[in-house]
């Protein structure tokens, strides 16, 4: 499996994975290839080309309903860049105001979407519980 991090440098592989969390967070239950070239302007080989290395890194899952393949975010790897990051907030993280730490402009959009993607994982969590029996 490729590093976690060499993944997520591509700008195009990052574009995919806002986009399907931004429709996850909408409520969908998945993104066809076709929606994503369209919404990213992008071909759709280079699409699919992506999609493998994002599958690969296990951070999108695959749904197929008849000829048609629907991708949803899984945000878990992204844990490990989480892990990586907190130590360069600055000495005593803990006890900082989180309105008081600046990060750069990139760092500050991987914070983005690692929030995001834990509270929708969070939600669905919450969601499938709920429908268990004797909830």
């Amino acid at each position: 499996m490729a590093d976690i991090f060499d993944v997520i440098a591509d700008g195009t592989r990052r574009d995919i994975l806002r986009l399907l969390l931004d429709r996850a967070s909408a409520g969908e239950r998945g993104t066809s290839v076709s929606q994503i070239v369209h919404e990213l302007g992008t071909s759709q080989p280079t699409v699919s080309k992506h999609l493998k290395v994002l599958r690969e890194a296990h951070l999108v899952s695959v749904r197929e309903e008849g000829q048609h393949r629907y991708y949803s975010l899984s945000a878990g790897p992204l844990d490990e860049v989480d892990d990586w990051l907190v130590p360069f907030l600055g000495e005593g993280a803990d006890e900082l105001d989180p309105a008081a730490v600046t990060l750069p402009e990139s760092a500050a959009h991987a914070a983005d979407v690692v929030g995001r993607a834990a509270a929708s994982a969070k939600h669905a969590l919450e969601s499938a519980l709920k429908k268990l029996p004797g909830r």
